[in-house]
């Protein structure tokens, strides 16, 4: 038997959930339904951080990215910990 269930969401969060369900071939009512019955099953809710980095963190991934394909500022590979400790000591 089916039953419905009124909720209270932002505008942008629906419009965007059903945006996403559309474009996995499903309907946001059978998203809503596996959440729900995931919830009964564990007692809990998992919150995730975006997948997508801050504007900080991606303008520092592409730095680092850039300075690997240029060769700078990388350390040399090390064979024990003293070799790594005195080039350590060194910067």
């Amino acid at each position: 038997m089916k039953t419905l269930i009124n909720i209270k969401a932002d505008k942008e969060v629906k419009e965007a959930a059903v945006k996403t369900a559309e474009m996995m071939g499903l309907p946001l009512s059978t998203i809503i339904n596996a959440f729900l019955k995931k919830f009964i099953a564990d007692q809990s809710v998992t919150f995730t951080a975006p997948s997508k980095p801050s504007k900080m963190l991606a303008k520092i991934i592409e730095q680092s990215e850039s300075d690997l394909k240029a060769g700078k500022n990388l350390s040399p590979l090390f064979v024990n910990t003293a070799k790594m400790d005195k080039y350590l000591a060194g910067l």
